[in-house]
C-alpha cells in the first residue's frame, strides 16, 4: 500500500496550481477478528480497508475530505482527481483559519515492524486448546496497521506495525469474572499460558462467597489495567496544552503548583516505542519522547499544530492532544511482594463506568469490576461486590502513592470502532494507602 499511497501523493502534487499546498494522510489495516465463546470460535472475520484524507490550502484557507480507497489503482487515481476539483471549488467559500500551520520542512522516512510469523490461526489453536476447560469470551484482532503522510513539500512518511490483541474474560458465575489481555507485535505461547494460569488461580478465588465493605478508606493495590483506566481519564484534557491554557484541565493544580504527585510519578509520552505513527496528520514529526510529569511535577504537554500556532510553540502531538504510548516510571515493588506489601486491603484488578466527579481537583468516581479482591494479612481471603469510589488522583497518585511495581504491562487499546486503534500505555502496578470507597 505504501507505493500505491505515493503514487497517489505524486498524482495530486502534479495538479497543484500556483499558490496550492495540499496534505494527505492515510489509515489502513488487515485484520483478522476472532470471537470467542466458552473458548471456541463463535465469529471470524477479515477487514481490508485504506482511508485516505485530502486536504487542500489556499491563502490560509483549508478544506479537506476524508475517501474509502477501492485499492484499484485507476479508480483510485480517478476519485482523487475528482476530490482534488470538489476541495478546489470550495476554497473559495471558507474563511481564512489563523490557527491552521503545516509543516514546512521535508521528512522522508519509513517505519516497518512487520511479522510474517504473527498470524491469527496460531494464537486461535493456543486459545481453544489451553482454554477448553473454561467459560472463556474475547476478542482477538490481529494484522497490519499502516499509517502514511505525504505532502507538497515532498514530504513522504510510512508506519506499518504488525501487531495482535487479545482480550478476554473468564466467567466464574453471575457477574463475577475474571478479565484480562495479551497484545504485542510478537505472540509467545509460554506468556499467554502464564497469563491465562494466573487467571485461572483468579477464577477458583472467585468461587468463595463475595464481601461488601463499608464505605471508607482502605489500602489498595491497582494492576496496571486498573491504574490505566485511572490515568485514560486525564486523556480528557489533562495534557493538553490548549486546556491547560484555557484553564480546563484537571491537571491545572499540577501547573499553578497548588498540587503535586508523589515524586514516584514520572510520565512520558513514549512515540518511539509505541505502536501509533511516529508522525502526525499537518506533517510533524513527533520526538522520540515527550516528558509529561517527572518527579510528581508537572513537566510538559501535548502541543496540537493549532494549538502550537495558537500560543507561538512547538508541536509535538495530534490534533486531539492524547497521549498516543503512555509510559509510567516502573517502582520497587516485585510483583510477587504485592499481596504481603498490601497485607490487609483491596486488590483491585479492574474498574469501569469512570467520571470525573471533580474536574478541577481530578476527583473521579466510578466502580470496581471483574476480580477485585479483599486481601487479609497478605492472603486473598474473598471476592468484592462491586463497589463505587471516589477520589482525587491528587491523592492515589499523590501523597497516598506508597510503590510501584518493578514489572510493567503493554496495553493497548482494544477499541475497534471504525478502524483497530493504536493508542498503548506501558504501566506499573501501584500501591496506595488510602483509596476512598463510597458506597
Amino acid at each position: 500500500m505504501q507505493h500505491e499511497f505515493f503514487e497517489l501523493a505524486d498524482l495530486v502534487q502534479a495538479q497543484l496550481r500556483p499558490g496550492e499546498r495540499f496534505t494527505a494522510w492515510l489509515a489502513a489495516e488487515t485484520s483478522d477478528f476472532v470471537r470467542f465463546n466458552h473458548a471456541r470460535v463463535r465469529q471470524a472475520g477479515h477487514v481490508q480497508q485504506a482511508h485516505l484524507t485530502l486536504r487542500l490550502v489556499a491563502d490560509g484557507k483549508q478544506v479537506s475530505v476524508t475517501m474509502t480507497l477501492s485499492q484499484q489503482v485507476a479508480e483510485d487515481r480517478a476519485q482523487v482527481l475528482h476530490q482534488l476539483d470538489a476541495l478546489r471549488g470550495q476554497l473559495p467559500d471558507v474563511a481564512v483559519d489563523p490557527h491552521l500551520l503545516l509543516a514546512d520542512t521535508c521528512h522522508v522516512a519509513s517505519r516497518r515492524e512487520a511479522n510474517p510469523e504473527l498470524q491469527a490461526a496460531v494464537i486461535v489453536e493456543a486459545v481453544t486448546s489451553r482454554a477448553a476447560a473454561y467459560d472463556l469470551v474475547g476478542i482477538l484482532a490481529c494484522g497490519v496497521i499502516a499509517h502514511g503522510f505525504a505532502a507538497d513539500t515532498g514530504s513522504r512518511l510510512w508506519a506499518e506495525t504488525t501487531s495482535f490483541n487479545l482480550e478476554w474474560s473468564l466467567f466464574a458465575h453471575g457477574d463475577k469474572a475474571v478479565k484480562s489481555a495479551y497484545a504485542g507485535t510478537v505472540w509467545e505461547e509460554a506468556v499467554f499460558a502464564d497469563k491465562l494460569a494466573h487467571a485461572v488461580g483468579q477464577l477458583a478465588l472467585l468461587q468463595r462467597p463475595a464481601r461488601t465493605l463499608t464505605p471508607g478508606a482502605y489500602r489498595a493495590f491497582f494492576t496496571p489495567v486498573a491504574l490505566e483506566s485511572l490515568l485514560s481519564m486525564l486523556n480528557w484534557g489533562g495534557f493538553s496544552e490548549k486546556q491547560l491554557q484555557v484553564k480546563r484541565s484537571p491537571l491545572l493544580k499540577l501547573q499553578t503548583g497548588e498540587a503535586a504527585f508523589s515524586p514516584l510519578v514520572t510520565l512520558v509520552e513514549n512515540s518511539a516505542q509505541g505502536l501509533s505513527p511516529p508522525f502526525q496528520g499537518e506533517g510533524f514529526l513527533k520526538p522520540a519522547e515527550a516528558p509529561l510529569v517527572r518527579d510528581g511535577q508537572l513537566f510538559g504537554s501535548l502541543v496540537s499544530p493549532r494549538t502550537a500556532k495558537e500560543y507561538g510553540l512547538t508541536a509535538n502531538a495530534d490534533a486531539e492532544e492524547t497521549t498516543q504510548s503512555l509510559h509510567m516510571a516502573a517502582g520497587d515493588l516485585p510483583e510477587a511482594d504485592v499481596l504481603r506489601r498490601l497485607d490487609t486491603g483491596l486488590y483491585i484488578g479492574n474498574l469501569w463506568y469512570l467520571n470525573f466527579s471533580d474536574r478541577m481537583n481530578a476527583r473521579i468516581t466510578g466502580m470496581t469490576r471483574f476480580a477485585t479482591f479483599w486481601v487479609e494479612n497478605g492472603e486473598i481471603v474473598a471476592p468484592l461486590n462491586v463497589m463505587r469510589f471516589d477520589d482525587s488522583l491528587f491523592r492515589v497518585l499523590g501523597e497516598h502513592l506508597e510503590a510501584l511495581t518493578v514489572e510493567r504491562a503493554l496495553l493497548v487499546d482494544t477499541d475497534t470502532y471504525g478502524a483497530r486503534h493504536t493508542a498503548s500505555s506501558l504501566l506499573p502496578g501501584a500501591l496506595v494507602r488510602r483509596f476512598e470507597l463510597v458506597l
